[in-house]
């Protein structure tokens, strides 16, 4: 058991997984928190903002343009990934019960997003931990027009993709120095990700509190 906590917990560390890993693990990471229900728990954000990071400071063996289109691709693909499985057999992700890696409240979240923004959750969702993993499934799950889909998540990933890993990257560049707080990066990365999903969360909370009181 506590091998198994220690190494879930290196898939945690973005530094671990840059440093042990280097471009393939960023590339399969991304795919899989893009494309398989079970990666939204994975390291996105802040994994591919240290992945530019460590590029321009020589941590990962590639170039930024390698690494670049690596991560689009994988983000690309992972989203195909994901509308097919969910143009399959999405509506299953309803009757799923509870797991440690699965909640249905975050598919119903995810539902919730997808039918308020339509085609540009797609886009919007990139930058949304949770929703970006879900997004695709629900575009599947609706039979989103494909040439919509393909639009929508070109445009997202490239859009993703560049904003964390350029920034990274021209951070490493033009200031080295940054890597002596790349632990309060991750943090202020984390937080400003998941904040959307804490009001989600707590708007959902008191839209049930006040359902319980009408009743």
């Amino acid at each position: 058991m506590q091998e198994f906590l220690l190494s879930f917990q290196q898939l945690m560390d973005p530094e671990y997984l840059l440093s042990h890993g280097g471009f393939y693990i960023v590339c399969l990471i991304v795919f899989a928190e893009t494309g398989l229900f079970f990666g939204f728990f994975l390291p996105g954000d802040y994994l591919l903002f240290l992945a530019g990071l460590f590029c321009a400071l020589g941590k990962i063996d590639v170039d930024i343009i390698t690494l670049y289109l690596g991560i689009l691709g994988a983000g690309v693909l992972g989203n195909f990934v994901g509308y097919w499985f969910g143009n399959r057999a999405g509506p299953m992700l309803f009757k799923r019960q509870d797991s440690i890696l699965f909640k249905r409240k975050y598919v119903v979240m995810a539902e919730e997003f997808f039918q308020k923004w339509g085609g540009t959750a797609l886009i919007i969702g990139r930058f949304v931990p949770i929703i970006r993993t879900f997004a695709p499934i629900f575009a599947g799950v609706v039979q989103l027009n494909f040439r919509k889909f393909v639009l929508y998540n070109i445009i997202g990933a490239f859009l993703w993709v560049s904003l964390l890993t350029l920034t990274g990257y021209y951070l490493g560049v033009k200031f080295p120095e940054v890597i002596n707080y790349v632990e309060y990066i991750i943090v202020g990365l984390i937080v400003v990700a998941f904040l959307p999903i804490a009001i989600a969360l707590l708007r959902r909370r008191l839209k049930d509190l006040k359902k319980t009181k009408d009743k």
